[in-house]
């Protein structure tokens, strides 16, 4: 028997090592990036979706930062600073970050908290906004988001106990190109890997369904999700339905959610309800008082108000009058007024005329009728407003709403299950999203003039790239077929008809970027000599999953006719082997041309095949598709295999990527494999005919039979080749060339590099700042706590008895002096000072504390002690009576070792006790705790030995004379085995063995059941007429019994040991036995 467990075992442990950084690194996050409040979730192995609580214990954190006095603030506590100081405190960043200063929406912001006008200056250079914090510090709005960021990271790190990189951050579904690249900028600058922006509609409609997967079948079924939050309200339409995708060899059907139709107010939301709140409490509080400055010039007591406003606004969600309350708001003076719910609502009243109006939208861009919604499922904090919930049952004719999520967190844990999806450490069920664009893109180029249009204006072309609701993550191609020279063309949103004039405004630019192209004419010149066919341009769109267009790669295409050699016929060998070939993944030639043919992912093959005739080529019908990438990719496939077999007929060739220079080697390849071909012909014939051979004689006819066929055959292809071939078609070769492109982004300029990198290194002396003030922070309040306890303690009785008077009264002399000394330390002390301080004072009160401790935990000690010495007394006395004199258990050393270590332990701990009987509290003791506890674990030790020993023990076999009972039991035992066992023993049997040997070998694999390893110690000499009667002794019939049920078991084991090993089972001995040792119980029972 070979024993392979130590190196299972070895390989067992190295995984685990390898396996273990790896798992250090599997957290992934999700930041739900609201205006007012941030959620973040979390996933890490043992924490599937978790909610993540922020140093306050919160499940949500407000979304703000305070700078004062040279600190950094964050949540609760920066909005207090808020509170005091407004212009120190920067929130509600998500309504003007990606925008410039000039920006409608950032004079929105302006007009809504004017007190920021004082801290806004213009970024001369990028033409954005940035606040300043004092007049040397300025920060842009993508730092000041990092920062929120990189604490939300930190919260998540506690809570998961490990670093984090990956995230899935959430934006609202409205957010356009320059405001997406923002909010990765601030992600990029605090050093978070961005897996995904998700649109928050999407978040939830994941979130939603994942729990639902049961309830989705191949019909859509189609959900509105209404968010109302703190700064807008969206409506989407999203349909679920099973689909069908391919994953490498097989066909899955998975859940999809497909976004239908969008709807949104970015000004309608809880925040416009409680500055209309809070303008009228200011109304109020100068109705009351003529003075000379108003409430609204006082930005503190504005502040004051608006935290007012939103208390009492929540409270009037359930109540219908409440009263506000201010303590000196103004000068010191109070205010005090009382609200109703009726003059709430007439605040709020052009509010709510717009609640319906992003449902109507998004049915208007889904043209999906309210019937057809099987559910309106709310979203928000808004919308648990009684009035909101009134107006839109009032709408949709619903008998009600659908309220079975969580509002607050339902978008946060459906990121973060994407990010699982998208992280590298987890397997989760696939639920496909597919996500839709909101605005429109276009592509304007001017058309290149010949010689004949010198005179004409030029005529600008629009195309359509990517169209409004069209599904993301996507790819296209566009082709300008009639561009000979160096030209440019520009990006930019299309048609925006669709919105309000007042939401045109927020878009104060709708051009994107300019995009260069050089080196047109160069690569038309270059491939114009070897008469190449020119075919365009060809640009490479791709819409990632975050919902921001990218330019991958601009070339030129140039098709060329490249002569086709004649090949000689091939045999029939090769003809079966080429067939076999293409079944199994065909030539290397069509490889390549497989490959250049496959559509650009997620674009549409039929509709290329149409653009490409005309200057565009772009997919309009994906909105239509359904999986997600991989499927369109296996679509893309299927049809470039229909566009070969349309193309075999016409014996055209298909495309190759290769150079002219690289055609030669490709077709010296092809020669070379017909070549090898003809030459595996006869060698295959040769084999077969070795086979045939070695048949038997009643399949020799039909092979004479099938070498007629083969004659016959070879002599009609003989026929067939003096008739006349019909020459081969040259075959078609793409060429492409990489064409220079400069893209100019226009909506937004970009960080440059250098400033990147001096924000990155800001934010980092930041946080490293902010790390020193915690450890600050710590280490003054453990010396601060430790003062506090230790004069708490010296009060106490224990300690006063383990103590004198006068230690006692220096002790606390030196705590207040402590105290003292710690709050006059200056507010840049370091660290260290603090800690070396309370070094001391431990030290001052170490002998006072061991004092106490060893008087409360000594007599436990003792009293274990003396258990011990009793178990382990009662132990030895018990084996002494047990101990066999012929074979003993324990030597005669063991037994008076264990002995004599419990004589010596007595005596020490009744010397022990005597001795420290003398000795007062208020001194340090002799017998500490620690000694009585060595020698407990010295008896504890001797006592698992002898009891390790017992276990482990086996019994010498017993040697009698008589084999008449031996006979006896072998009967029993042959009674006791199926037929086919009898039988497989007798076939182990070595030749010459006479019939005992047979007998002795059904006893031993009988006895392999109850007898233990101590058989490794039955001498080798004994007679084979001895052997069986070892098991001579017959037990009970209990005992029996077991012993045969546990026979039958682990007989199958002990045959296939009997055919591997033959004669070597004979030899009695703990081969026989589990390597574990499992059977000694059952010896020690029977």
């Amino acid at each position: 028997m070979v024993w392979c467990g130590p190196p299972k075992l070895l390989l067992c442990f190295t995984l685990i090592a390898l396996c273990a950084p790896v798992m250090g690194r599997l957290a992934v996050m999700s930041i739900d990036l609201g205006g007012e409040f941030m959620k973040i979730a979390l996933v890490k192995p043992g924490v599937p979706m978790e909610i993540v609580l922020d140093k306050e214990s919160s499940r949500k954190t407000r979304s703000i930062v305070a700078f004062r006095d040279g600190e950094r603030t964050f949540a609760n506590e920066a909005y207090n600073t808020a509170v005091r100081f407004p212009t120190k405190a920067f929130w509600f960043l998500t309504h003007i970050i990606g925008r410039t200063y000039d920006d409608p929406l950032v004079t929105q912001f302006r007009k809504r908290f004017p007190f920021y006008d004082e801290v806004l200056v213009k970024d001369e250079e990028r033409g954005t906004i940035l606040f300043k914090e004092n007049d040397d510090t300025l920060y842009s709005a993508e730092e000041l988001l990092g920062m929120m960021l990189e604490k939300a990271r930190e919260y998540a790190q506690d809570f998961a106990e490990q670093d984090i990189k990956d995230a899935v951050i959430t934006v609202p579904t409205y957010y356009n190109q320059a405001e997406r690249r923002a909010v990765l900028t601030a992600a990029e600058l605090v050093g978070i890997n961005v897996l995904q922006l998700m649109t928050d509609n999407s978040a939830v409609a994941l979130n939603y369904g994942v729990f639902r997967r049961k309830n989705f079948n191949a019909t859509a079924q189609y959900y509105m999700f209404y968010d109302m939050g703190a700064t807008s309200t969206t409506a989407s339409i999203v349909s679920y339905q099973m689909v069908k995708t391919k994953e490498g060899t097989r066909v899955e059907t998975n859940p999809q959610l497909t976004v239908k139709g969008v709807g949104y107010d970015r000004h309608l939301g809880g925040l416009e309800m409680t500055l209309r709140l809070r303008d009228h409490l200011a109304k109020v509080f100068n109705s009351k008082k003529k003075r000379s400055i108003k409430v609204e010039d006082n930005h503190r007591a504005m502040a004051k108000l608006l935290k007012e406003a939103e208390r009492v606004k929540k409270v009037l969600s359930a109540n219908s009058e409440h009263k506000a309350q201010v303590e000196g708001l103004v000068e010191g003076e109070d205010f005090a007024a009382k609200v109703t719910r009726d003059e709430y609502l007439e605040l709020v009243k052009d509010l709510l005329d717009r609640v319906t109006k992003p449902m109507e939208d998004a049915l208007k861009a889904s043209e999906i009728t309210m019937p057809e919604i099987s559910e309106i499922i709310l979203m928000g904090g808004g919308s648990r407003l009684p009035k909101v919930q009134e107006l839109l049952l009032a709408y949709s004719g619903k008998s009600d709403l659908g309220k079975s999520i969580n509002t607050d967190e339902a978008a946060a844990l459906g990121a973060v299950y994407q990010a699982a999806f998208l992280g590298k450490g987890f397997k989760v069920k696939t639920f496909h999203v597919r996500d839709a664009n909101l605005f429109p893109i276009n592509v304007e180029f001017e058309k290149q003039k010949t010689a004949e249009d010198a005179g004409t204006p030029s005529r600008v072309i629009k195309r359509t790239l990517f169209g409004r609701m069209n599904p993301y993550p996507q790819k296209k191609v566009m082709t300008f077929n009639k561009h000979y020279q160096d030209f440019s063309f520009a990006v930019r949103y299309g048609d925006l008809d669709f919105l309000s004039e007042e939401e045109k405004k927020a878009f104060h630019t709708t051009l994107l970027s300019n995009v260069s192209l050089q080196g047109v004419d160069t690569a038309l010149s270059k491939h114009k000599q070897e008469e190449a066919e020119y075919k365009g341009v060809k640009a490479h769109f791709r819409m990632d999953e975050s919902g921001i267009l990218r330019l991958d790669k601009v070339e030129s295409v140039f098709e060329k006719q490249q002569a086709v050699e004649e090949k000689e016929d091939e045999s029939t060998w090769s003809k079966i082997g080429s067939a076999f070939g293409g079944l199994f993944g065909g030539k290397e030639g069509e490889a390549e041309e497989g490959k250049t043919e496959t559509p650009e992912e997620g674009a549409a093959p039929p509709q290329h095949a149409e653009t490409n005739q005309t200057e565009t080529r772009s997919d309009q019908s994906g909105q239509n598709q359904t999986g997600t990438d991989r499927s369109e990719q296996d679509q893309g496939s299927s049809d470039k295999a229909k566009e070969e077999k349309k193309e075999k007929p016409k014996k055209k060739g298909t495309e190759s990527t290769e150079e002219k220079a690289e055609e030669e080697p490709s077709e010296k390849k092809e020669d070379a494999a017909e070549k090898k071909e003809e030459e595996e012909k006869p060698a295959t014939e040769e084999k077969k005919s070795e086979t045939d051979g070695e048949k038997k004689e009643g399949k020799e006819e039909k092979t004479d039979e099938k070498s007629k066929d083969k004659k016959d055959k070879k002599s009609k292809e003989g026929e067939e080749k003096k008739q006349p071939e019909k020459p081969a078609a040259p075959k078609v070769v793409t060429l492409k060339e990489d064409i220079k492109a400069d893209v100019e982004v226009k909506d937004m300029m970009q960080l440059p590099k250098q400033k990147m990198k001096e924000a990155k290194q800001r934010l980092a002396t930041l946080a490293k700042k902010d790390q020193q003030k915690v450890a600050l922070e710590k280490a003054k309040n453990e010396l601060e706590g430790y003062i506090f306890d230790s004069q708490d303690k010296l009060s106490q009785e224990t300690h006063e008895a383990c103590s004198t008077e006068e230690e006692r009264t220096s002790i606390l002399q030196q705590m207040s002096e402590a105290s003292d000394w710690l709050y006059e330390q200056p507010d840049d002390a370091k660290k260290e000072v603090y800690i070396e301080k309370l070094k001391e004072l431990k030290e001052l009160m170490k002998n006072v504390n061991l004092r106490v401790f060893e008087r409360e935990e000594r007599p436990k000690a003792l009293a274990a002690l003396k258990q011990h010495i009793n178990h382990t007394t009662v132990f030895l006395e018990t084996v002494r009576n047990m101990t066999d004199e012929e074979d003993p258990i324990f030597t005669k050393v063991e037994l008076d070792t264990m002995d004599k270590l419990i004589n010596e332990t007595t005596a020490w701990r009744d010397q022990a006790v005597k001795e420290q009987s003398k000795i007062p509290d208020h001194k340090n003791p002799t017998l500490l705790v620690e000694a009585i506890g060595a020698k407990i674990y010295a008896l504890e030790r001797e006592m698992k030995y002898l009891i390790n020993k017992a276990k482990n023990y086996r019994p010498k076999p017993k040697m009698k004379k008589e084999d008449t009972t031996t006979k006896g039991n072998t009967t029993d035992s042959d009674n006791s085995k199926t037929p086919n066992e009898t039988k497989t023993e007798e076939a182990t049997q070595p030749a010459g063995k006479d019939e005992e040997n047979e007998a002795t070998v059904e006893i031993e694999d009988e006895a392999t059941t109850t007898t233990p390893e101590s058989q490794e110690t039955a001498p080798e000499t004994e007679s084979k007429d001895e052997k069986p009667e070892e098991t001579v002794e017959k037990p009970s019939t209990d005992t029996q019994s077991k012993t045969d049920k546990t026979s039958k078991k682990k007989r199958p084991k002990k045959k296939r040991e009997q055919e591997e090993t033959n004669a070597e089972t004979l030899e009695i001995g703990s081969d026989d036995l589990p390597a574990d040792g499992s059977d000694t119980d059952k010896h020690t029972e029977l």
